[in-house]
């Protein structure tokens, strides 16, 4: 049981992927629940971990989520650096990790349905999954910053196009902690570009989170949302990312919108060629100002699937925000999670 102070404790649990791939879900403040409560699972995103929901600020989402009733679970899919690096895709966290923690979470809790709040590539990688079918048991989607069609800033899209292909030769990964110390000669070279080019800080890992991640300055959240604390927490919450992630994002890109692998028959090729194989309703957020993914590319996703069921779904547009500062902003617990409870409510 890991100890997190005031707010409780989560509790660790060991499972295997539908592939053998280890995975970990955390139950929040589990002590103190009394049964028969609603599941959340939240999913986060690439390079980082279920950590990410747990910043160091007076409230977060998952204490508003357990205050408002609800059994709050976290999710360490294979993206996660609390796990080995693994050489993943979209489509292996879409075939082998959630249906087998919707699938874990239903065993435990004895729910037949659940909701979940995804993020960013938790977000990508669980839309292939439940737009395939793979999940009938999830009644309820958050989905934050991107879903079905990823849309980057110009500069984003021109450094994918040129570099991916040429960093995937010489690299595996990809890693914000050689900000703290870069070993070999690639990852020198990498920090040293990352030295010359962003002056927006003084944290070196929020200056190679925001390298791999697009070409803001900063790409993930404006720092006028960050705390100092938070600032520098971050230096810890993010690492290892593969190559073969921005690889298979870089056809998404071009194609506008997901494509998987083609390596899984239970995936289509094509996520938006056909309407989505699941009943559940879907609320897409995106930062107004998010330099990650833009916000048309959530607008797309939101037209996709009113077409299919209008008037079902909810596209809400977060002013002031950006990618992750809707999870971890000085104010989001006021501005952005009671929005997200709402949400839930309504089932």
């Amino acid at each position: 049981m890991l100890d997190i102070g005031f707010r409780g404790a989560v509790t660790s649990v060991k499972f295997s992927a539908d592939d053998g791939f280890p995975l970990e879900l955390l139950r929040f403040n589990a002590q103190a629940l009394p049964p028969g409560r609603e599941v959340v699972l939240l999913v986060h995103g690439a390079g980082v971990r279920a950590n990410i929901f747990l910043p160091p600020l007076p409230d977060t989402l998952p204490e508003q989520l357990a205050r408002a009733g609800y059994d709050v679970w976290l999710l360490n899919w294979r993206a996660s650096i609390d796990l080995a690096p693994n050489q993943w895709t979209l489509d292996h966290a879409a075939v082998f990790d959630y249906p087998a923690a919707v699938r874990k979470l239903r065993e435990i809790t004895g729910v037949d349905t659940i909701k979940a709040i995804i993020h960013c590539q938790g977000s990508t990688s669980f839309m292939m999954s439940i737009v395939a079918g793979l999940l009938p048991e999830v009644n309820l989607v958050i989905s934050n910053a991107v879903a079905l069609h990823p849309v980057v800033p110009k500069l984003a899209r021109i450094k994918a196009n040129l570099a991916t292909g040429p960093v995937s030769t010489v690299l595996d990964y990809l890693n914000p902690q050689w900000g703290l110390g870069a070993p070999g000669f690639w990852p020198k070279l990498i920090d040293a570009w990352v030295r010359l080019t962003h002056h927006e800080c003084d944290n070196p890992v929020c200056k190679h989170s925001s390298f791999a991640y697009g070409a803001g300055f900063p790409t993930l959240w404006s720092h006028e949302n960050l705390d100092d604390e938070t600032h520098e927490w971050i230096k810890g919450e993010f690492a290892h990312v593969p190559l073969t992630f921005f690889k298979q994002m870089k056809r998404c890109i071009g194609a506008g919108h997901l494509v998987s692998t083609g390596k899984f028959p239970t995936l289509p090729e094509n996520f938006v060629a056909s309407a989505p194989r699941t009943d559940a309703r879907f609320v897409f957020l995106v930062g107004q100002d998010n330099q990650c993914f833009l916000p048309e590319g959530m607008t797309r996703t939101f037209d996709h699937f009113e077409r299919h069921s209008p008037g079902k779904h909810m596209l809400q547009i977060l002013a002031g925000y950006g990618h992750l500062d809707v999870f971890i902003g000085k104010n989001a617990a006021r501005d952005v999670f009671p929005l997200i409870i709402d949400e839930l409510g309504r089932g």
